[in-house]
């Protein structure tokens, strides 16, 4: 009688966890379907979050597929269906000619000017500067003008992305060039190709075979970047009139910051400051943010910018703003989601 009951309980937990497992089906990559957050010390770290059946899988080989993601710092662990790729209408964006979305989800263009080098963010522990490509068709006062490299310096390192110049687009071909601590760094093309520093605090990833990556700079930012052409359907629309033996492969780019002080500055950098009052007007076509002398640098490396504040050996002793992190918004929904930022365009 002992005997049968307890085989009577192993049929029926067996059934019970065979049930489970067809109500929770791994997918055909054979990827766990939770994300896990093994760092941080707020929001929901040494977490395993369940992705939802929209986007069961953290990884994979598609570039347009929509990726399980969970911001861990964030005060709540809710779960994103996402692709990971630059987001062009959200904050911390920078594409085109070149259009920033800032921290406070206010569009602004800085055109800058054509082979010379900017400070888009400089901080006490960080400092990502660009240089701008450009062209200036005969009869205009100025450059149209693109992001073709970021230049990263942090903690005590450098790395640098660069798209490389092409007359014509072939999306077959890669335009990525990286750089670390001055040598030239090769990784494989391929999905999900992944190189990190000897610290372990820089991690990029292909996230498609060629001409897309991201780069995370540990607690510090993530930065995903695709190379692009300028098209002949841009050129007809904005009156380019692009030489014929150029398409200004160029970046667009989307930043996520955590930590940022409260007086870091730069291009971009300045929007996440608490106390910035951002002068593009509202409604405004197109509201240009001038500033050029302040945030002009004089190579891809440099911190001699006016505005620039970078300094590794204080960087941390310096204050951060409490609380909050400067993640990815979705201004689909019209408000911030508790960031008290308003998305507007």
């Amino acid at each position: 009688m002992k005997s049968l009951s307890s085989r009577s309980i192993s049929i029926i937990l067996l059934t019970v966890v065979t049930g489970f497992i067809q109500a929770t089906p791994q997918p055909a990559s054979g990827q766990p379907r939770f994300f896990y957050c093994n760092s941080g010390t707020r929001g929901c770290p040494r977490q395993h979050i369940p992705c939802p059946m929209e986007c069961p899988t953290t990884s994979s080989p598609d570039p347009g597929a929509k990726l399980c993601y969970v911001d861990c710092e964030a005060p709540h662990c809710s779960v994103q269906c996402r692709q990971r790729k630059p987001n062009c209408d959200a904050p911390g964006s920078a594409c085109f000619d070149p259009r920033f979305i800032g921290g406070d989800g206010i569009v602004f263009y800085f055109h800058g000017k054509s082979n010379e080098h900017f400070s888009l963010v400089s901080d006490f522990d960080l400092q990502i500067n660009s240089r701008f490509i450009g062209h200036r068709p005969a009869g205009r006062t100025r450059d149209f003008t693109w992001i073709q490299s970021l230049g990263i310096l942090f903690n005590s390192q450098t790395f640098s992305i660069e798209a490389t110049r092409a007359a014509t687009w072939d999306s077959e071909v890669d335009h990525l060039k990286f750089s670390y601590d001055g040598q030239d760094l090769v990784i494989p093309e391929g999905s999900l190709s992944t190189w990190y520093s000897p610290q372990k605090d820089v991690k990029v990833e292909r996230l498609s075979g060629k001409n897309s990556a991201i780069i995370t700079l540990k607690d510090k930012a993530e930065i995903m970047v695709t190379a692009v052409p300028v098209t002949k359907q841009d050129d007809k629309i904005h009156s380019y009139r692009l030489p014929a033996n150029d398409c200004f492969v160029h970046f667009e780019v989307q930043f996520k910051f955590f930590h940022l002080s409260s007086k870091v500055d730069g291009v971009l950098g300045r929007t996440y400051r608490p106390d910035f009052e951002n002068p593009a007007k509202p409604g405004v076509a197109m509201p240009v943010l001038g500033g050029e002398n302040n945030y002009r640098i004089a190579s891809l490396f440099s911190t001699d910018c006016n505005s620039c504040i970078f300094s590794p050996e204080s960087g941390s002793n310096q204050e951060t703003s409490p609380g909050m992190n400067y993640g990815t918004l979705d201004c689909t929904k019209g408000a911030s989601a508790g960031y008290g930022i308003v998305c507007r365009k």
